[in-house]
């Protein structure tokens, strides 16, 4: 039920519920809309819920990650809801399996998936009783009772100021696009998570690494328990209660035994050194001392991507968007998805059913609407899902 390339030639379009992004946690909540009763948008019939991406293809983030990252280096992944990821080849592209995989999902599953959209702004209907929020995008404003975001952070890389200038190629880990470049270089990584840990596994098999980070590494020794994941993600929820900038679900992790892990230490490259005190022409120095590099890769994170809902006044006096739950604290209809707590893919899971379960109790439910409007016309071979969707 995808579209491509979708016009908005008969006006606004007005739906129930609007999701923002494709990816893992934009996927789960579309899945979850449909389980509970919300219909997949037509062009021309009021209500129900579409699903709005920026990108030309399915996949998300996960298209524009490098070609050398492997299923096997992938740092954990979960499946989305009602569909099992078929066991992949732990040497098969990431970039290939993941989208096939949400390709897949999105036909079986009939999500109604208009693209490429890109939202510019997110603002609040006035003067009327019944207030809804206009989404403005570069194909026209849709207008809704209710907002998913599911943008996550990828389109939002963050790249530190340090003074002075360094004549080498620099580019952050977004960028990235294997080690065959750097090959007899020596290269800078900075950052202390698992993007710099696949960077310095995968360069310092072809040419010479220095590793810094702002901070000491934090190693989680021992497996990723249940308790653990838990207790990592309350971390991360009480900053977003609070309404502060939140901190990703896998910088508190800690580093653990992965695969890439593994292979950095086997070659030597996790000898870290702290951050150094400004740029030069020819690398990076520590006070007097100087270090001569050939290229810097920045693997130092990423944003989330919510300037498009500035409009609505959301950031507390911290600087982040306060939420309870998944829901906006100062606004109702807004949910965020994939943001803070549960970005990750386990998490996206939950927060998409989430979302949907709270807005089932603010916007009604739909499945006993259309039980007490009677039985709906019957669907066409052309309509009708792929495989039964749940309720």
């Amino acid at each position: 039920m995808t579209v491509y390339g979708a016009t908005n030639e008969a006006g606004q379009q007005r739906v129930d519920v609007l999701v923002v992004g494709a990816g893992q946690a934009g996927l789960s909540a579309a899945y979850h809309l449909r389980r509970r009763g919300f219909a997949p948008h037509r062009e021309g019939v009021d209500g129900g819920f579409v699903v709005l991406d920026a990108n030309a293809t399915p996949g998300g983030a996960w298209a524009h990650r490098s070609p050398s990252l492997r299923m096997a280096t992938v740092h954990g992944f979960h499946d989305l809801p009602d569909a099992e990821l078929p066991e992949p080849d732990p040497e098969a592209r990431a970039r290939e399996v993941v989208p096939g995989y949400f390709t897949a999902y999105e036909a079986r599953h009939a999500l109604p998936v208009v693209r490429p959209v890109a939202v510019r702004a997110v603002r609040a209907e006035s003067g009327l009783p019944d207030s809804r929020l206009l989404v403005e995008t570069d194909r026209g404003t849709w207008s809704t009772r209710a907002l998913i975001n599911a943008t996550g952070t990828w389109t939002r890389p963050f790249l530190p100021h340090y003074p002075g200038h360094f004549a080498g190629r620099q580019l952050h880990y977004a960028e990235y696009r294997g080690p065959e470049e750097f090959a007899g270089k020596r290269v800078l990584v900075v950052g202390g998570g698992a993007s710099a840990i696949q960077v310095l596994s995968e360069v310092a098999a072809v040419g010479e690494t220095v590793w810094v980070t702002r901070s000491e590494p934090v190693y989680h020794e021992g497996p990723f328990t249940p308790e653990y994941g838990r207790a990592v993600v309350a971390k991360v929820e009480e900053r977003v209660r609070q309404g502060l900038p939140v901190r990703s679900v896998v910088s508190v992790t800690g580093l653990g035994p992965s695969v890439a892990y593994r292979r950095a230490q086997e070659l030597g490259a996790l000898h870290r050194r702290p951050m150094f005190d400004r740029l030069t022409e020819r690398g990076v120095a520590w006070g007097d001392e100087e270090s001569a590099v050939d290229a810097i890769v920045w693997a130092t994170g990423f944003r989330p991507e919510v300037g498009h809902l500035a409009p609505l006044g959301l950031r507390s006096p911290g600087g982040g968007i306060a939420l309870t739950g998944t829901r906006a604290t100062a606004d109702p209809r807004v949910h965020l998805v994939g943001y803070g707590p549960s970005a990750s893919t386990i998490g996206a899971n939950r927060a998409g059913r989430a979302a949907v379960n709270d807005l089932v109790k603010l916007l009604g439910d739909p499945a006993k609407e259309t039980a007490t409007a009677g039985p709906a016309a019957p669907e066409t071979a052309d309509e009708r899902p792929q495989v039964p969707v749940a309720v």
